[in-house]
């Protein structure tokens, strides 16, 4: 049975550079306010009419085909991990099929938040695996900027988040030295709603700090999609108890790199580079204090990008990879945490 080998790698991020001292115009903060909490100096924002979910994973898959030396009509299977889809339905995956002039190939979008670029790599994987497919286009794009409450209430969230775009092309490999060695996905609902976007959705409750606040009642059942009731209680945008998702990230994230160099052998003195989702600097930072890595072994370019959620571990590798931190044969972990709670890793020989 072959491996599945990364065979091209791109990236996309937006022109717009909002910085931490932009967001002081919206609500009441500060850069060093930003930086002590997350270690974010600035971030990209889409073009609000011109660019979207689906076009910057485009443009991320471009380089991605061309790195690969194949063409678009190569490619005969789709995976697009995103949580801000261009359209409630359908899924930004046809859309990079027409808007590429794809054969007409399956495409499946994944919706495991932070998580769904490993959860996207890990399902690809399997695919190539069995021999269904031959050339697996990848995409993990966001475009959170849309979506995000502007204001003092809102500020614990939007501060953290970007845009932008990764993609690779997946294809065989026989060469044992070269490939995705094993992947490791989990989930526990238990606290689905401490870090959620409760609306627009088909549940009949209020909610707020991941309580619930109040059920609907017979004059609002009606509106239920999307009421005025929900944009009065912020229910229109993203909710997160930050203290309770770093403390159980912080937890999930070592068990998770640990648990895919186990299952190969290694230790954490043979990876090259881990390259964790972009969550937070400090939780980064907490994590490679807890595994004993050295500056050189963790990328992390949340300074720069925010957290780009699906999109921030392509984009990554995609930089180390251009940078040359990742030679052929480096071992290479890839790991996440996000929404669900969902948390996954992927062991890779570049």
């Amino acid at each position: 049975m072959p491996r599945s080998k990364i065979a091209g790698i791109g990236m996309y991020v937006p022109k717009n550079v909002v910085t931490n001292n932009d967001l002081k115009k919206y609500m009441d903060t500060s850069d060093e306010w930003i930086q002590e909490r997350t270690g974010i100096k600035e971030r990209r924002y889409a073009d609000r009419t011109k660019e979207t979910t689906a076009t910057m994973g485009i443009e991320a898959a471009k380089i991605a085909i061309e790195r690969a030396g194949i063409t678009p009509q190569d490619i005969d299977f789709i995976v697009f991990a995103t949580i801000c889809p261009d359209y409630y339905f359908p899924g930004c995956g046809v859309l990079v099929q027409r808007a590429m002039k794809m054969k007409e190939v399956g495409a499946l979008d994944v919706r495991d938040q932070c998580s769904g670029f490993i959860y996207a790599l890990s399902t690809a994987d399997q695919f190539i695996r069995t021999g269904m497919y031959k050339n697996i286009l990848v995409v993990a794009s966001e475009k959170h900027s849309f979506g995000l409450d502007f204001s003092t209430r809102g500020r614990n969230i939007t501060v953290i988040f970007g845009d932008g775009a990764g993609a690779v092309v997946l294809q065989p490999t026989d060469d044992e030295n070269r490939g995705i060695l094993s992947t490791h996905l989990h989930c526990d609902g238990n606290n689905a709603e401490i870090l959620a976007m409760y609306n627009p959705g088909t549940h009949a409750n209020y909610w707020t700090n991941g309580n619930k606040l109040a059920d609907f009642n017979e004059a609002e059942i009606g509106e239920m999609f999307m009421s005025h009731a929900m944009i009065d209680h912020a229910q229109n945008f993203p909710n997160m108890d930050g203290p309770t998702v770093f403390k159980i990230a912080v937890e999930k994230f070592p068990e998770v790199i640990m648990e895919a160099l186990n299952a190969n052998n290694y230790q954490t003195s043979d990876l090259r580079l881990l390259i964790p989702h972009q969550a937070n600097l400090r939780i980064s930072q907490f994590v490679q204090k807890k595994l004993r890595l050295t500056d050189e072994q963790v990328y992390n370019n949340i300074q720069k990008y925010g957290n780009t959620t699906a999109a921030s571990i392509p984009i990554a590798l995609c930089e180390a990879y251009e940078m040359g931190k990742i030679k052929e044969g480096d071992l290479v972990c890839l790991a996440a945490f996000g929404s669900g709670f969902t948390w996954a890793s992927a062991l890779l020989k570049w």
